[in-house]
């Protein structure tokens, strides 16, 4: 980590014990803490380096004089809920949520369960850069750690309260990926009566996404036979399902669903919901055809908030699976999944039913690996872009970005056709790789 910044889109990520050490966390945490009191809550997903960059957060803070809480392997909207719960001046998160498991990240949230701004993140970014001399607490003052041995039935108990729907005899298909849910799940769900099998729930410290989970709904279909499948992520803040055809839906028709449920019953806040650049044109369509305002911002949750937190919106969040709820605070896959088969139970519909309510266009993603990100500043770049766009003519959507967690330009097309949808990509991307890999 040579250069000046340490938080990409979603915290701070890197290899573990390479480009993330365990003297990077102590620090981080040293900068986070110092000058403040109370306490901070820590959790981890699955991940084989999980405990050791974990220790040494828990080490830093100490350091400074700040306690910590060990909430031990739990999912991150765990995390975010029990920051607010105990009061605590911070929350972190040690998860490279959908990244393969030699990686590893640090989430921070703020004492009211969200994602730090921008600023606070530069503030922290700031301090430790700037490095010794470092407060050094000593004697009494020294923090201390404890372990909440109850912080799974604490934070189900929590997201279980707010259900007005018995999911008896509602049957469901689990995918854990091997990572922070596969503690909480199967309790959460046996909670609220539901019937479930559990799958990808035996982590070994490197087995976390690998071919599972969030990002390969595929691993699913098969087994789900007739069943609704619910598919979480790394560290539990992604939902994707798979309906009982076995076709996935994806955040884009997850929010679809629960705006059209909410407004029904005159719930959803303003008629709007907060979406992302990379939500699909059919989302946008099946809005604008509910008489529901839809609000793009740019990729990552805490732009969601933000904008959610504006607009005083109920409902937001990417295609990619991160929702937010009515509390406005960050991804929970856990407390997506409850929501959806709430509407479930309400209606008596079964997921194929209910996600008619949107028809997605053929999208084309593809991720070029890059060494340069500066993808605008490149004119033959540019001009491939202007080319792409003349070819669609109006009839569909193209969009470039710069990855915020990885060495990837991603380029995504919408089209009439999938097979239109892949050739513009197609043509895109070649100059984006010829020019910048």
């Amino acid at each position: 980590m040579a250069d000046r910044h340490l938080f990409g889109t979603d915290g701070v990520r890197g290899v573990a014990n390479d480009g993330l050490t365990p003297e990077t966390a102590f620090d981080l945490a040293r900068a986070a803490g110092e000058g403040r009191d109370g306490h901070v809550v820590v959790g981890r997903d699955t991940r084989r380096s999980g405990p050791m960059l974990a220790a040494a957060l828990m080490a830093g803070f100490n350091s400074v004089g700040v306690d910590t809480i060990d909430l031990g392997i739990i999912p991150v909207g765990a995390v975010s809920r029990l920051v607010r719960d105990t009061g605590a001046t911070y929350g972190v998160m040690v998860s490279a949520s959908h990244n393969p498991a030699a990686d590893n990240g640090i989430k921070f949230f703020g004492p009211n369960g969200t994602k730090l701004s921008d600023d606070d993140e530069a503030a922290v970014e700031e301090r430790y850069f700037t490095g010794a001399p470092w407060h050094r607490s000593v004697g009494p003052k020294v923090g201390i750690q404890t372990v909440m041995g109850d912080a799974v039935d604490r934070y189900i108990h929590k997201i279980v309260q707010p259900v007005e729907y018995s999911m008896r005899g509602l049957e469901f298909l689990v995918d854990a990926a091997n990572g922070a849910a596969f503690l909480a799940a199967p309790v959460l769900f046996e909670r609220v009566g539901a019937t479930v099998e559990v799958i990808n729930a035996d982590p070994d410290g490197m087995n976390i996404n690998r071919g599972c989970g969030a990002t390969h709904p595929e691993a699913m279909v098969a087994d789900a036979r007739g069943r609704v499948g619910l598919s979480f992520d790394g560290d539990a803040d992604r939902l994707i399902a798979v309906d009982e055809d076995g076709v996935v839906a994806d955040g884009d028709v997850i929010m679809s669903i629960f705006a059209q449920w909410m407004k029904e019953r005159g719930r959803l806040k303003n008629d709007t919901v907060v979406v992302t650049v990379m939500s699909n044109l059919g989302f946008r369509k099946a809005m604008e055809r509910l008489g529901i305002e839809v609000i793009e911002t740019d990729v990552g949750d805490r732009y969601v908030l933000e904008a959610m937190r504006t607009s005083r919106a109920v409902v937001g969040g990417e295609q990619s699976g991160h929702v937010l709820l009515e509390d406005r605070a960050t991804g929970d896959g856990l407390r997506t999944a409850l929501r959806l088969m709430e509407v479930m139970a309400s209606t008596g519909k079964e997921l194929r039913e209910l996600r008619t309510v949107m028809e997605a266009y053929p999208q084309v993603l593809t991720n070029v690996t890059v060494k340069d990100k500066a993808y605008a500043d490149n004119t033959s770049v540019a001009a491939s872009i202007a080319e792409a766009e003349r070819a669609l003519g109006g009839r569909g959507r193209l969009l470039v970005r710069a990855s915020g967690t990885e060495p990837f330009v991603r380029v995504m097309v919408e089209a009439p056709s999938a097979a239109e949808a892949a050739d513009v990509a197609a043509l895109v991307a070649k100059t984006v790789e010829s020019e910048l890999a």
